[in-house]
C-alpha cells in the first residue's frame, strides 16, 4: 500500500503554537508529513529561511514522521518533488476559508491529483498567528504561551540584539 504523505506550507516566521497544534494533528493522519518552508522572496521576514526551519525542525523535533524542508515557486511543485498527495491548511476563521478555498481551486487546477485538507485549530492557540506573536513580541509582552521555547529564545535574542547591538 502507498504511504499518504502530505505537504503542510507556510513562511513560519516565526512557528507558532497553532502552527504546532495543526502539525501534530495532521502527523497523526499521514504516514509522512513535510513541513515546506517557504523561501518568501515577496515579503521581508524577522528571520532568515534557515533560522525558520532550524526552528521548525527545533520546535517539531518530538513528532517523527515530520520533516522540514524549503520551497521556492509553487506548493504543488513542491507536492511533487517530495510524493505528497495532500496539501494540509489551518484555518482559524471565515476569512482565512475564504481565501484558503480559493488558493485550494487554483492548486486543485494545477495538481487534480493532490487534495487540499483543512484542518481547525484546537480553540487554544486559534487566534494565534506569526504576525500577531511578532508584534507582541517586539511590543514587550508575554509570548511564551504562543511559541515553543526554541522560538521563545531567538525572539529575546532578536530584541536583545536590537535593544543592545554589538560595538564593532
Amino acid at each position: 500500500m502507498k504511504p499518504k504523505i502530505a505537504l503542510y506550507s507556510g513562511t513560519f516566521d516565526p512557528i507558532t503554537t497553532g502552527h504546532i497544534d495543526v502539525i501534530a494533528r495532521a502527523a497523526g493522519l499521514f504516514d509522512r508529513l513535510f513541513i515546506a518552508v517557504a523561501a518568501a522572496h515577496h515579503k521581508k521576514t524577522l528571520f532568515s529561511l534557515s533560522e525558520r526551519m532550524d526552528l521548525a525542525q527545533q520546535s517539531l523535533a518530538q513528532i517523527a514522521n515530520v520533516e522540514v524542508v524549503h520551497f521556492e515557486g509553487l506548493v504543488v511543485d513542491c507536492c511533487r518533488l517530495v510524493g505528497a498527495q495532500a496539501i494540509v491548511r489551518g484555518i482559524r476563521n471565515g476569512t482565512d476559508m475564504d481565501y484558503e478555498s480559493q488558493i485550494a481551486q487554483m492548486n486543485r487546477k494545477l495538481a487534480p491529483s493532490v487534495e487540499t485538507v483543512f484542518m481547525l485549530p484546537t480553540p487554544e492557540v486559534q487566534c494565534i498567528s506569526s504576525t500577531l506573536v511578532r508584534e507582541i513580541s517586539q511590543l514587550g509582552g508575554d509570548i511564551a504561551p504562543l511559541v515553543s521555547p526554541p522560538v521563545l529564545l531567538a525572539l529575546r535574542n532578536m530584541h536583545a540584539q536590537v535593544a543592545h547591538p554589538s560595538k564593532g
